[in-house]
């Protein structure tokens, strides 16, 4: 059975459950609108909206705080959504990080560890981003995900990626504890 929100350890992050009591601080963070600016909603740093980001987080039951493990600062959240036992996918997404944490190490090392956990229960992880969010787009793609070419013929706002198991397992990433 899928867990949805273990609890996830590495080398530079922690991710622990989203509790209700994280608003507050998960909000410090997300209130930066430069980190919103390529996403389709680009005023999520609004507490109004924000608010209604974090309780769709609490309510998909996957979602995470993310720390740094040093230090145990709070440096943003993601979330497992969508799962399907029938296709045998998860979505893996709603991801941010403080501005700080930006330019690959970090957000590697989230992917990797929520990854490697859902490959224990899936075959197809899906990245959904938004059509002019080019700094996600970029790093799925590192992460080996390509675009899904019969999901894209139903979105135009957004491009839909897929990493199946067999190449994230062949690219032998060793990101985590």
């Amino acid at each position: 059975m899928l867990d949805l929100q273990p609890k996830l350890h590495g080398n530079l992050v922690k991710l622990e459950p989203l509790q209700t009591s994280d608003f507050a601080k998960l909000f410090a963070v997300a209130s930066d609108p430069l980190i919103w600016e390529q996403h389709p909603a680009s005023d999520r740093y609004q507490k109004p909206v924000f608010r209604q980001f974090f309780d769709d987080g609490m309510a998909s039951g996957g979602a995470f705080l993310i720390c740094e493990a040093n230090s145990d600062r709070i440096i943003g959240s993601s979330r497992y959504c969508h799962y399907s036992q029938q296709a045998n996918e998860i979505e893996i997404g709603y991801t941010f990080l403080a501005r700080e944490y930006w330019g690959g190490r970090y957000n590697a090392e989230i992917k990797a560890l929520m990854l490697r956990h859902a490959f224990r229960f899936v075959d197809s992880v899906l990245f959904v981003v938004g059509i002019h969010n080019f700094r996600s787009q970029q790093a799925v793609l590192k992460l080996g995900a390509l675009p899904d070419p019969t999901d894209q013929q139903l979105h135009s706002d957004r491009i839909i990626y897929r990493l199946r198991k067999e190449i994230f397992l062949a690219q032998g990433f060793r990101y985590g504890k």
